[in-house]
């Protein structure tokens, strides 16, 4: 750069500059004019007479004119998102500000890096979140003002992204887990940011605002501070061990929960004294307390070994952030490990039932819909996966096969249905509850009474058989004129349907551990193996 070329520009600068009053000044003509002449790197040395947020605009706008690099993780959709934010504020930084020879994190600033320091507490990573440390030097390199701002508030969005279920791709994770993630744009995170009066609460407010995510979060710091006070055990899966049973696996019961066999001869014997000891451990996990190991039994104890543990307890609050963050005033969720459904006003529990879910080769999908409709004495239209699987099989083989099973059979060319009437047999019972919805799937009735009695309630085709579903049906439409009996009026040869006056939201959901008020924390069977993709999605779990 030449003297003079150098003294027309600094002089054209410090003119133009002069403010009437500290509070008055703002972004300069010149400055900016000069800076597209000569670049900000050539006015290195008159820049320290200027602010940061006059220096700022300049170097945001074309920074973000070049709209590359910023971070791997963001699109074009949401950089432009980032870009559109700052145009809107005449590209005026949001978290620096002080001179532009050591500018400085604001307040502001300072509150979201607070913050992110802390999102392990919520199971995220702050790794995740990066941003220059504080005492930033301009004075080499201008447009670093620029970059560090932006990464800033690239750091923010991420987090407010991945509060929000961002950090998986959901849709690669199986056909079968489909919920509508409510993942925010960048301009809108950082609008919410600049307006809060406090940043750092504000993001954090991006996290899932339910009881149990809060729940699993106090049981998560807990987990973290604690040091594990019974032999850490791994007790292979096998065989269900019960009262009499020779085992190899049952020394390691044993050692478990310290019950030394009377006779050297006596330790793989799975006896009465083993059994009380299970019996007890199964009372405090909330399982039914048989005294039988089994898959249920077996996923509680696995779950002991604290990294493991932690581990899970961070997979199960990422599917927190799969929900709706308002589940709805009254709200219908099917935990289907758990094989239970609960209607809940608010927080609060106002019945609970058990439920049948599908089976591991026919599992009943994870989302979020709304119940609109009943049908009383439904009619059911075999889907395609079971005709192919059992009906067609059994027509090659037996012409009068649906005949003798009282289904009805429609032939159209080439294709085939077949419809099973209404009736006491009828594999949907005597009323089904509709949310219509992509899978195909519903609540329904049941003439296999029996299955609610076993432990492990994976026995449908997807669908989700329900207890009692006439008392179900009375909590949901009484208010609507609809008690159990004029329900029960409307058994009878065809369908009758009877509208909700309002749709209630319902989520089939899928948690392998949940948290009480008390402190307890309740572990279930991945019988999909959902809990184990998230895990591995993660990277928190082989």
């Amino acid at each position: 750069m030449t003297s003079s070329r150098f003294s027309w520009t600094v002089l054209a600068a410090l003119l133009w500059a002069q403010p009437v009053a500290a509070e008055t000044r703002q972004p300069v003509a010149s400055l900016e004019a000069a800076v597209k002449a000569l670049g900000a790197e050539e006015l290195a040395p008159v820049l320290p007479l200027f602010g940061a947020a006059e220096i700022a605009p300049v170097s945001l706008a074309a920074r973000l004119e070049t709209g590359v690099g910023l971070h791997p993780r963001l699109d074009a959709r949401q950089q432009a998102a980032l870009a559109d934010f700052y145009a809107a504020r005449g590209h005026r930084p949001l978290w620096v500000e002080g001179q532009a020879e050591q500018p400085v994190w604001n307040a502001a600033a300072k509150a979201v890096q607070e913050r992110i320091a802390a999102a392990g507490e919520d199971g995220l990573e702050p790794s995740h979140y990066r941003y220059p440390p504080l005492g930033i030097v301009a004075r080499e390199r201008p447009a670093d003002l620029a970059s560090a701002e932006l990464a800033m508030s690239v750091a923010a969005v991420l987090y407010a992204r991945d509060a929000r279920g961002a950090r998986i791709d959901v849709a690669r994770l199986d056909r079968n887990i489909t919920p509508k993630l409510d993942i925010p744009d960048a301009d809108a995170v950082l609008g919410v940011l600049a307006a809060a009066a406090d940043p750092g609460a504000a993001l954090a407010d991006f996290n899932p605002p339910h009881e149990g995510y809060r729940l699993l979060r106090q049981r998560l710091a807990e987990l973290r501070s604690e040091q594990p006070t019974r032999p850490l055990v791994h007790i292979p899966e096998g065989p269900l061990l019960r009262v009499g049973v020779r085992d190899p696996r049952v020394p390691l019961i044993r050692a478990r929960f310290g019950v030394e066999p009377r006779e050297s001869a006596e330790a793989r014997l799975y006896d009465r004294r083993v059994a009380e000891a299970v019996a007890d451990y199964q009372r405090e996990q909330g399982l039914a307390s048989d005294g039988i190991v089994g898959s249920q039994t077996l996923a509680a104890l696995h779950a002991e070994d604290p990294a493991r543990r932690e581990a899970d307890v961070i997979a199960n609050m990422e599917r927190w952030r799969w929900l709706p963050r308002d589940l709805g005033a009254r709200s219908i969720v099917v935990n289907i490990p758990e094989y239970m459904m609960r209607v809940l006003d608010g927080d609060e529990v106002v019945n609970e039932t058990r439920v049948i879910v599908g089976r591991p080769d026919a599992p009943t999908p994870i989302f979020s819909d709304a119940m609109n409709h009943v049908v009383v004495s439904p009619s059911w239209t075999i889907p395609p996966s079971i005709l192919r699987k059992e009906v067609l099989p059994g027509l090659r083989a037996d012409p009068l096969w649906a005949e003798k099973r009282g289904y009805q059979v429609f032939r159209d060319g080439r294709n085939i249905s077949v419809r099973q009437p209404p009736g006491p047999e009828n594999a949907l019972g005597q009323i089904k509850f509709m949310f219509p919805n992509k899978h195909h799937v519903y609540l329904h009735d049941t003439p296999s009474r029996h299955l609610f009695n076993t432990l492990r309630r994976a026995h449908s085709w997807g669908c989700v058989r329900v207890e009692d579903p006439f008392a179900f049906a009375d909590l949901i439409l009484r208010e609507s004129g609809w008690p159990e009996a004029r329900l029960r009026a409307l058994i009878g040869p065809r369908e009758r349907t009877v509208r909700l006056d309002a749709p209630i939201p319902i989520h089939l959901v899928y948690f392998t551990m949940t948290a009480d008020r008390s402190g307890g924390l309740r572990v279930f069977e991945d019988v999909y193996g959902f809990n184990q993709l998230v895990r591995e999605a993660l990277g928190i779990g082989a």
